[in-house]
């Protein structure tokens, strides 16, 4: 089983950043892909990017440029950069482990989620 708690959320202006992390324990991390999601009010969860240990990350269209994720093997933490973030970026953002280590954007193809933490992006 792994465990994942993100954190770093909160509130910020547009154009400004923030860096969420995703901490993991249970099992090492270093050898599996893991995503990050978010699911705005009233829509549905999706894909925001994922790092897979032998690829580049890939990234939603609507975050490509702006987000960068990467990890920390020896903290078991994988992280997600928000710059330049915009009021569209509102929502609860979700790490999330797929042990298979390929590149994964559909919820399905992942076996462990975190709780989320909120993101709050205001003009």
């Amino acid at each position: 089983q792994v465990q994942l708690v993100e954190s770093g959320g909160g509130m910020a202006q547009v154009g400004e950043s923030l860096k969420l992390s995703c901490a993991a324990t249970g099992r090492t991390i270093s050898m599996y892909t893991m995503g990050w999601f978010r699911q705005a009010p009233g829509k549905e969860r999706e894909f925001v990017g994922c790092t897979s240990f032998s690829d580049s990350p890939l990234y939603a269209e609507s975050v490509k440029g702006r987000f960068t994720i990467s990890r920390d093997n020896a903290k078991n933490t994988v992280y997600l950069q928000m710059n330049t973030l915009k009021p569209e970026d509102t929502a609860i953002y979700y790490c999330a482990a797929n042990p298979r280590g390929v590149w994964a954007s559909k919820e399905k193809e992942y076996d462990y989620w975190g709780r989320g933490t909120q993101v709050t992006v205001s003009s």
